[in-house]
């Protein structure tokens, strides 16, 4: 829903020229169009825990067999895929531990797939090993390589590391450090908790998300929709920003896409200069990686620097989504009309007031999933275009006239449905 409000001008340019003062820059975000694919690596759990049969009848490795094999026939034309596997080779507990945590292989190199030997060669894996997480996470993001797009990791598993070290969670942290935009989605094959608890940590550290998963329908359903966003985002990379706790100390925002984290019941703050003759346009999205309680929403307002709120957009769930996304538009209108001529000023420049931007959340979490730190992935969009007028609805008129003709089109249809009854009871006795 979007709810407009006029905008009191006031000491808007006042303001707007202390921030011009002040020399803080505003935030660019990094520029799209590159005509690199988009590159997403499955990795997959073969350990010996994936031969329970506790999904719908079937084994672990048995259901995502059959999901991995319904994804690669679904994949998009453009996605370069790679697959890996561990715990595939060393049998637990038959051989050492030291020659079974190095147990990790990629059995499909990332690039254009060959769907008939990928398929076959998923089909083969039998679970055996142990479960060297850590050390298929490195390798898995060396095979990704380096690029200025983001790469997508696909972890499944039904259980925690047993060769720890090398850490899981240090080493998401880890390659997200290295700034080689990698994001990490992790999907559980059981509700453990300390499973769950790893898991998340992992999508935590690389902006990713976590999924548990009972069923196969939902296996594939999620990975299907994985590899799809991989496709959808990789032709601009998000910029990192850190919103401000108010409106006087935000960052200001060119148009382009970014990313930053909310909290629990947190405002995260932004500002973006709008000129005379632009109309702004934001999204956001909030990944939801962690269990909520029913009933939960995100709210993205425009804001006057005097507080005088300018438009909302809002979203709620309950449980059956893993995104909650809205927007907003907004221009002056009284400003519009007044130079409606204006050059639109991409680099945020100083010739039009900052309006201030605001993402909120209604979400609560039960037990572990409360976690304060980094907080939800959101992800904002902002745009500024040339306004248009809003449309207008018909004009019925105003002052006395309007009353006039009001009066006088009750009277008469007053007189005409009375007279209508009359007729019809007359006729009625007379038969």
């Amino acid at each position: 829903m979007i709810i407009r409000r006029p905008l009191a001008g006031g000491c808007l340019l006042a303001l707007a020229a202390a921030l011009t003062m002040s020399g803080a820059p505003p935030v660019a975000a990094d520029d799209g169009g590159t005509a690199e694919p988009p590159k997403v690596e499955l990795v997959l759990d073969v350990s010996g825990s994936m031969r329970a049969r506790d999904i719908d009848g079937l084994s672990r490795i048995a259901v995502a067999q059959r999901s991995f094999g319904e994804v690669v026939d679904a994949l998009p034309a453009e996605t370069q895929l790679g697959i890996r596997v561990l715990g595939s080779q060393y049998r637990f507990p038959g051989s050492p531990k030291s020659v079974g945590c190095r147990d990790t292989r990629q059995i499909a190199p990332v690039g254009p797939v060959n769907k008939v030997e990928a398929k076959a060669a998923i089909a083969t894996l039998r679970p055996t090993g142990w479960t060297p997480i850590g050390l298929a996470l490195r390798a898995a993001a060396r095979d990704l390589g380096t690029g200025e797009t983001t790469r997508r990791i696909v972890l499944i598993t039904d259980g925690e590391d047993t060769c720890s070290p090398p850490d899981p969670c240090d080493v998401a942290r880890e390659l997200a450090a290295q700034g080689t935009h990698l994001v990490v989605d992790t999907l559980g094959l059981t509700l453990d908790a300390k499973v769950r608890q790893q898991l998340t940590c992992i999508a935590d550290a690389t902006g990713g998300t976590y999924t548990a998963v009972r069923h196969q329908q939902d296996l594939t359903g999620r990975l299907n929709q994985l590899v799809q966003r991989a496709g959808t985002t990789y032709k601009r990379t998000p910029r990192a920003v850190d919103g401000g706790a108010g409106c006087a100390d935000a960052p200001v925002l060119s148009p382009g896409v970014y990313t930053d984290r909310e909290r629990f019941g947190e405002h995260r703050w932004y500002r973006v200069v709008v000129a005379p003759g632009q109309e702004l346009r934001a999204s956001v999205s909030v990944s939801l990686d962690r269990r909520l309680n029913p009933d939960y929403g995100v709210l993205l307002r425009a804001v006057s620097q005097d507080g005088q709120e300018l438009v909302r957009g809002t979203d709620a769930g309950s449980g059956r989504t893993d995104v909650l996304s809205t927007g907003l538009r907004w221009s002056d209108q009284k400003k519009d009309g007044a130079d409606a001529s204006a050059s639109p000023s991409p680099d945020g420049g100083t010739g039009g007031d900052p309006v201030c931007m605001v993402v909120s959340n209604s979400f609560s979490a039960p037990g572990a999933a409360r976690a304060a730190a980094p907080g939800m992935p959101v992800e904002l969009t902002v745009d500024l275009v040339p306004s248009s007028d809003a449309p207008g609805g018909p004009d019925l008129g105003r002052g006395w006239l309007l009353l006039v003709v009001l009066t006088v089109t009750g009277l008469a249809a007053g007189l005409i449905i009375g007279w209508l009854a009359r007729w019809r009871i007359a006729v009625w006795k007379e038969n």
